[in-house]
């Protein structure tokens, strides 16, 4: 699988400990994040790394920031996102089962590297389950498409 990794400057340590792990479980990562620390806007990296899920030259993306709302926020106002911040991996198994997130975020100022390998472990190794969860991830897509009806 093809992931997309991207990160802001409170973020660099992790991204690489991160990226790297990501290729020693089989997958392939496509880095859009800084690479130095850097003072820089995280919406840029959130964006970038959207766009490669949209664009399906990703399936999933994994985006760390300070705290992880940050990339949060801006990667779900990408049409077609649906990002998850996380500080532990059983939220984020549940919300690609669940939800079909594509996308999960998390801070480096809030959770160590060890939580953070076992909250990508359990979102690149879940799958989103369908059935009773069809009509919910259907309603936030018809929010985001702005044709909601409850």
């Amino acid at each position: 699988m093809k992931v997309v990794i991207g990160n802001d400057h409170a973020a660099v340590d992790m991204k690489m400990q991160i990226k790297e792990y990501i290729e020693s479980l089989g997958h392939e990562v496509i880095n859009v994040g800084i690479d130095k620390v850097e003072r820089c806007d995280y919406p840029d990296y959130a964006y970038a790394a959207c766009e490669k899920i949209i664009n399906k030259e990703a399936t999933l993306g994994v985006l760390i920031c300070g705290t992880g709302i940050g990339m949060s926020i801006a990667a779900n106002k990408v049409k077609g996102i649906r990002a998850c911040a996380c500080s532990e991996s059983y939220s984020a198994r549940l919300c690609r089962e669940h939800n079909d997130a594509n996308v999960v975020c998390f801070g480096e100022r809030v959770i160590g590297i060890e939580t953070a390998k076992e909250i990508v472990k359990s979102f690149l190794g879940a799958e989103y389950q369908g059935a009773h969860h069809v009509n919910r991830v259907k309603k936030i897509m018809d929010i985001e498409e702005g044709t909601y009806k409850k």
